[in-house]
């Protein structure tokens, strides 16, 4: 693929470096030759499972998203640790914030969330035959969460209604709609 709109980075400004961000502003040359600001967010990448019970629930959280001044249901997600492999924060992340863990994990893709602007690379992993842990992991601090478990007609249900309202739960709602429950529920 021949790159044509290729932008050539002239300068670097950084505008805030954060526990989970960090902000800079690049000064690039367009194609045309033209300058042009670029406001980039840098985010170290994420995690998302898919986890689906023996009784084909959908194992998910609800969870307060202050940018949006209100809680989502979205399937467990979390940032990846520096040097941390993605398919160990996976676990992690199950663990700490369902109670649940899994012994195989397949990985079912991973994307970009908003590449106009961010870095942030996603990879979401299907829990294979996932079960509950008999005790309690330990997760953030500063995380407070509710455990549910839907069908995928009520994860469908809840997405009409917007209480899962998030890109990586709804690519996961649609991949388990086309491969594993391609019937219906």
């Amino acid at each position: 693929m021949k790159e044509d709109f290729k932008e050539n980075t002239i300068s670097t400004e950084e505008i805030y470096k954060g526990k989970i961000i960090d902000v800079k502003v690049d000064t690039v040359q367009l194609p045309d030759g033209n300058q042009s600001k670029r406001e980039i967010v840098n985010h170290p990448g994420a995690v998302a499972v898919l986890a689906v019970t023996g009784e084909d629930k959908i194992v998910m959280v609800k969870q307060y998203r202050k940018p949006l001044e209100k809680s989502l249901l979205e399937i467990p997600a979390g940032k990846l640790e520096k040097g941390e492999d993605p398919e160990r924060t996976a676990i992690r992340e199950l663990e700490e914030e369902t109670g649940y863990s899994s012994g195989s994990l397949k990985l079912i893709n991973s994307f970009y969330t908003s590449p106009g602007f961010a870095d942030e690379l996603v990879y979401l992993y299907l829990a294979e035959d996932p079960w509950k842990l008999s005790d309690n992991v330990a997760g953030d601090d500063d995380e407070f969460v509710t455990v549910e478990e839907l069908t995928l007609e009520e994860a469908f249900r809840q997405e009409e209604k917007e209480i899962i309202h998030d890109a990586k739960t709804s690519y996961a709602l649609l991949y388990a709609r086309l491969f594993l429950f391609p019937g219906g529920d």
